[in-house]
């Protein structure tokens, strides 16, 4: 488990569709699926994620960012054999993004579009059979400080949200924590890994 406080990293977030991203109509309390990045209309629309081939948008006010990867194992037992075998199943990446609360875009995000856009311009519902394009990629930029320029770049692959939660404070401001995870290896680079989902990586 790796902790980041937000001057240190740079998180941006793209959907895994190649065409569409996912937008909140802030006034409406719902979402937009443009193909057009950015929005025209900045007063109403705030983009949450662009497609994949956009590069993804930066999210605001992080204070804290909580990578942590790990793998799913399965135990097999043996007939006469006090061991084990630990049989690896899948990654199972997570990451825990806290930012002060500036506006409702994460909270329309988690409740309208927590599996990102599917093959058309629709938000997944969760009830199907994950494809090429189910959930976000979000890419971790770990920035030097003294050069203030990107040193590494973590990539995850088809994360989906997970829960979202919003702290109140009666004495200072609202602090919200979004929680995304994948199963699917992540990528590390020096740049943004955007190649799309194959299926190997499913």
């Amino acid at each position: 488990m790796a902790f980041f406080l937000g001057k240190d990293v740079a998180i941006k977030l793209a959907t895994e569709n190649g065409t569409y991203g996912i937008g909140v109509n802030k006034n409406a309390g719902s979402i937009t699926t443009p193909s057009s990045f950015p929005h025209t209309n900045a007063d109403t629309n705030y983009l949450v994620a662009t497609n994949l081939t956009g590069g993804g948008t930066e999210q605001g006010a992080v204070t804290s960012c909580e990578l942590s990867i790990g793998a799913m194992d399965e135990d097999i037992a043996y007939f006469g054999m006090r061991s084990q075998t630990k049989a690896e199943i899948k990654k199972e990446t997570t990451l825990t993004l806290t930012r002060k609360k500036v506006d409702n875009t994460w909270d329309v995000l988690y409740n309208d579009a927590r599996y990102g856009v599917s093959g058309n311009n629709s938000a997944w519902d969760g009830l199907e059979q994950p494809t090429f394009t189910h959930g976000y990629r979000i890419f971790v930029e770990l920035i030097t400080p003294n050069e203030n320029s990107v040193n590494e770049m973590v990539s995850i692959l088809g994360a989906c949200v997970q829960s979202h939660t919003v702290t109140v404070n009666t004495d200072g401001t609202m602090d919200e924590t979004l929680d995304l995870m994948s199963y699917i290896t992540p990528q590390f680079w020096l740049y943004q890994y955007t190649t799309a989902i194959t299926s190997a990586n499913i």
